[in-house]
């Protein structure tokens, strides 16, 4: 596809109607001047204030929290209480990152004086170079523009290449104007920030050999399509690619039994919650064979209501795996909410599967449904076919987000289970939760949200939280260096 084949228009998923006017693709020329800028940019942005500076931006983006929440709502059709929560959240990432700079463990700096025939080694970590953020369909804000793996990369030093999603156009256009507009304002250099448009200045972007590394949230798909790229440049870079999760969830007899009512309302709201497009959603649940659990999960996922998903293609691809998951044996319809107003709302939806069938077809099985879709589980206790059971033999794959466990801690069955469940969830989840739902990442220091692949493709590494900036930095030792060259911190 070349540019001028290319026309990035948003629509209004309550509607399917465009929103706005078309946007622009990036030229190939202009993508090129934006490396070119960020390059020239890169030396002065590892020597400035970046803490100020994304400081500066934070408080700009919260000063039009009313404008940047209405552009939204009318391209993602996320409702302005979630918005507005998400605008908080972006900046509250970017004020984090300040103080990670700030704090300096970062550089993670090591001294190690010369002793006898050993000589004198320093160790900081710095920058890799200018970066390409790919920003995400699901979080216009927190997971795209501005969001956390821009936050993060301007933080390590690196200058931001954003290539917008094209399901929020204006949102990104608005948001990308106020950020230059608080970065000039606070004097950083011209080019540590740009956003381009268009699925060919991606691609140009990826391939461009100054750029250092990219970051990305989005489909499996997609992403394995641009670690491909990154992986085949004559310059190989590293992909930090958020990709899909099926996020399992198990829960235990005993605390099936104590707990019905409020698990089976837990999960109905954390499956269809932003319509169910989060990568954190509960896409399949072992529960114990019990009727009046399932009674009530169905009733539960019968009082929820549909809503409008954020593009054609991510609903017509919900309906298609759908259909397909219905098709598989032993698979049955446990209960549907109620359809949603307008051409790309979902009707929420629950299937049931023995744990034998699971096993015996956990390939068809285990696909991610991003939406508010899910599989139901159920195992009998004692019939060797228990989650923990099941886990072991593979059944769930190679990785996900995370991995939930519900327990009745007074339950010495249910503690012993999740002991055993333990070792295994720690190989395939990158956050395990404990008697609460996955959806809702808190962004702090301890957090992590990676996992293995197919979940990301670096495990060792968080797209949220203050670790994330690892991401864009890389070891520097100074050997009998003198003192006037070292870097201050080294000094």
């Amino acid at each position: 596809m070349t540019v001028a084949d290319e026309i990035i228009q948003g629509y209004d998923p309550r509607t399917g109607r465009p929103a706005g006017e078309p946007v622009p693709a990036t030229a190939p020329a202009a993508v090129d001047r934006a490396v070119t800028f960020a390059h020239a940019a890169f030396a002065q942005w590892t020597r400035f204030d970046r803490a100020a500076a994304l400081a500066a931006v934070a408080d700009a983006l919260d000063a039009h929290t009313d404008e940047l929440v209405a552009l939204a709502d009318r391209e993602t059709a996320l409702g302005s209480a979630r918005l507005t929560g998400e605008v908080a959240r972006t900046t509250g990432q970017l004020r984090l990152f300040a103080g990670v700079l700030g704090n300096g463990g970062y550089q993670d700096t090591v001294v190690e004086p010369a002793d006898g025939a050993r000589p004198d080694l320093r160790r900081i970590n710095r920058p890799i170079g200018p970066v390409a953020v790919f920003a995400a369909s699901n979080f216009p804000f927190a997971f795209s523009v501005a969001g956390g793996d821009t936050a993060s990369a301007l933080a390590a030093g690196c200058p931001v290449i954003v290539k917008a999603h094209e399901a929020h156009p204006h949102t990104s256009l608005r948001t990308a104007e106020l950020v230059k507009q608080a970065l000039a304002g606070a004097g950083a250099p011209e080019g540590v920030f740009e956003l381009v448009f268009g699925f060919a200045a991606g691609v140009r972007l990826v391939q461009h050999p100054g750029i250092a590394g990219v970051g990305f949230t989005g489909s499996t798909r997609g992403g394995l399509a641009l670690a491909k790229l990154c992986a085949e440049r004559p310059n190989p870079i590293p992909f930090y690619g958020e990709l899909g999760s099926v996020n399992p969830v198990v829960v235990l007899p005993g605390a099936a039994a104590a707990r019905r009512d409020e698990i089976a309302a837990g999960y109905a709201g954390s499956l269809t919650l932003g319509s169910g497009q989060f990568c954190t959603n509960p896409g399949i649940i072992f529960v114990p064979e019990d009727p009046a659990l399932l009674d009530a999960v169905a009733a539960a996922v019968s009082g929820t209501v549909g809503a409008p998903m954020l593009a054609e293609r991510i609903h017509s691809g919900l309906v298609a795996g759908a259909e397909q998951l219905a098709t598989v044996p032993g698979v049955r319809l446990l209960a549907e909410g109620k359809p949603g107003e307008g051409p790309w709302a979902p009707t929420p939806a629950v299937y049931a599967v023995s744990a034998e069938d699971f096993r015996e077809h956990a390939q068809a099985l285990r696909e991610e449904h991003f939406g508010p879709v899910g599989l139901v589980v159920t195992y009998q206790r004692g019939a060797g076919l228990e989650p923990y059971h099941l886990l072991q033999l593979g059944s769930l794959g190679e990785g996900h987000l995370t991995a939930t466990i519900h327990l009745d801690t007074a339950d010495e069955d249910d503690v012993a289970g999740a002991r055993e469940l333990l070792p295994e969830l720690e190989r395939v989840a990158g956050r395990i939760v404990f008697n609460g739902w996955p959806t809702g990442v808190a962004v702090t220091h301890a957090q992590h949200h990676g996992g293995p692949f197919p979940a990301t493709t670096a495990p060792a590494h968080t797209s949220v939280g203050a670790a994330a900036i690892r991401r864009w930095l890389v070891p520097v030792v100074y050997q009998d260096a003198p003192a006037a060259l070292l870097p201050a911190a080294l000094a």
